[in-house]
């Protein structure tokens, strides 16, 4: 999680389904990036596995199709990036695939390896071949540590959440596993932790006391592009909600964890997801809102709607739109709403965490209702920027006592720094065995033990869903789910 300072171990990093669209847009961009910031080891070699019938050669040359449009490498840190690499060619299926794959491990050409990772970047119904294969052939016994790493999704539901979970454990121990959210691994994030635990001026305020409501907003611009396959199945509340947005709230919700540890941080998220008052099934509308985009304007040029999109049937009532309300009950949060959002086809890329401030007791300043006056809030910015904002009053120039908002902005890096991108981060804590930021599978239990009520209720309910123009910011109906009037979903920092 933090840098320190200590060379990394020697390692063997297999990528399984390296052809795939979240290597080639996701890790192998990621991976080239710490090889170009010095940060990956002498000892890192990278093994890719693909259907394709590429030899090393030709993998090479596959891996600077994919850099090239973006990152425009340097062409001596791309030699190097590419010298790590063995293919191998197999069906994920076959257990000759995993003899080979042991033979390849068997002489690193980068050095002794302590350790090594194996990365499922591939769909989760073939994660049970892998897993099988890798105990048959004996790679998962660690020589030091190896490691698996899952990507969500984490199941669809809880049952199938605990049967993907009781499979990881017939052949890997727990520390052997990896579960994978990108969303913890972005800097302002992790700066939240530091904001909230290091900052006294912060923490004291940071209750029921002070706090009116919290909104969190993950929003995108585009659809689903050519993702009808798994996303028509899935939908916003398992895509986003039951992870990256329910992760993003322990984070704001937890109590201070005795030390920054990864069992002791997760121990608190986990308290806090049990903490979360269960929705009744009779009451889902009254906490939780779908919808779905209809053509509009995306970007100045027309946009289609969901049913249009490639591989989508005319009649589906997948959410492409969620909106929905919980309460942490607890000490600090009894009373506080949670407000959380997300969406395709918005009116652009947005993700925040919103902290509204209750009015204060009294109005003095204004001859004006209590209601009208501007709250304090502060707000992270996820992206598109990473940044901290601040809203208080202050006088206004002049005779008078009329206030008017003052915006503070901080920005977290200063101009000279880089950006590190989210993989990154979780790749490097990977290497190093770090599990900090990585996902125990209580905490993907109880998130799905929030949501399954939701699920199970809209599963029932496949005549209607609610739409919203293309490069909205979503359906005004969703506004029903705030407890005040003077209430909003906001749309920026």
């Amino acid at each position: 999680m933090f840098d320190s300072g200590s060379p990394l171990p020697p390692c063997s990093f297999v990528i399984f389904g390296a052809t795939g669209n979240l290597a080639s847009v996701k890790l192998l961009p990621a991976l080239y990036r710490l090889e170009e910031a010095g940060r990956l080891p002498a000892g890192l070699s990278l093994i890719a596995q693909g259907r394709r019938p590429f030899d090393d050669g030709a993998w090479r040359d596959q891996v600077r199709q994919v850099l090239a449009p973006r990152l425009r490498p340097d062409p001596a840190v791309l030699d190097r990036f590419l010298e790590r690499f063995d293919y191998l060619q197999g069906d994920l299926a076959a257990p000759d695939t995993y003899t080979r794959l042991k033979d390849i491990l068997a002489r690193p050409r980068m050095g002794v390896c302590s350790n090594v990772v194996f990365y499922l970047a591939i769909k989760p119904g073939d994660f049970a071949d892998v897993i099988r294969n890798l105990d048959a052939c004996g790679l998962n016994k660690p020589r030091g540590l190896h490691r698996i790493v899952v990507e969500k999704p984490f199941g669809t539901d809880i049952e199938s959440a605990r049967t993907l979970n009781q499979l990881l454990h017939r052949h890997f121990e727990e520390e052997q596993v990896f579960r994978i959210d990108h969303y913890l691994g972005k800097e302002t994030v992790q700066n939240l932790l530091v904001f909230r635990f290091a900052n006294t001026l912060v923490e004291n305020l940071w209750n029921r006391n002070y706090i009116d409501h919290v909104q969190i907003t993950v929003a995108e611009a585009v659809g689903i592009g050519s993702r009808a396959d798994y996303y028509d199945k899935a939908g916003a509340l398992r895509d986003m909600v039951q992870n990256h947005l329910l992760q993003l709230l322990t984070l704001v919700a937890m109590e201070p964890p005795p030390a920054l540890e990864a069992d002791a941080l997760r121990d608190e998220k986990v308290k806090v997801l049990r903490s979360i008052r269960p929705v009744p099934r009779r009451f889902v509308h009254a906490h939780a809102f779908r919808a779905q985009y209809a053509a509009g304007q995306a970007g100045g040029e027309p946009a289609v709607g969901y049913r249009e999109e490639a591989g989508v049937g005319a009649d589906s009532v997948t959410e492409s739109y969620v909106a929905a309300k919980f309460y942490i009950d607890n000490w600090r949060w009894s009373g506080v709403p949670f407000y959380l959002r997300t969406g395709k086809r918005l009116q652009e890329n947005l993700s925040m965490i919103a902290i509204r401030f209750r009015h204060p007791p009294q109005q003095l300043f204004r001859e004006t209702p209590l209601a009208q006056l501007e709250p304090n809030w502060i707000v992270l910015s996820i992206q598109p920027e990473e940044s901290m904002h601040m809203e208080i009053h202050a006088k206004q120039p002049g005779l008078g006592m009329d206030t008017r908002v003052l915006k503070l902005n901080a920005c977290y890096r200063n101009p000279e720094e880089k950006p590190l991108d989210a993989y990154e981060a979780l790749l490097l804590d990977v290497i190093e065995g770090d599990r900090t930021l990585f996902i125990r599978f209580d905490e993907v239990e109880w998130a799905w033990r929030v949501v399954d009520p939701i699920l199970k209720h809209w599963a029932q309910e496949r005549e209607f869903i609610h739409t919203y123009p293309a490069g909205s910011w979503g359906p005004g109906e969703s506004q029903r789910l705030f407890d005040g009037e003077d209430t909003a979903w906001r749309n920026g920092v």
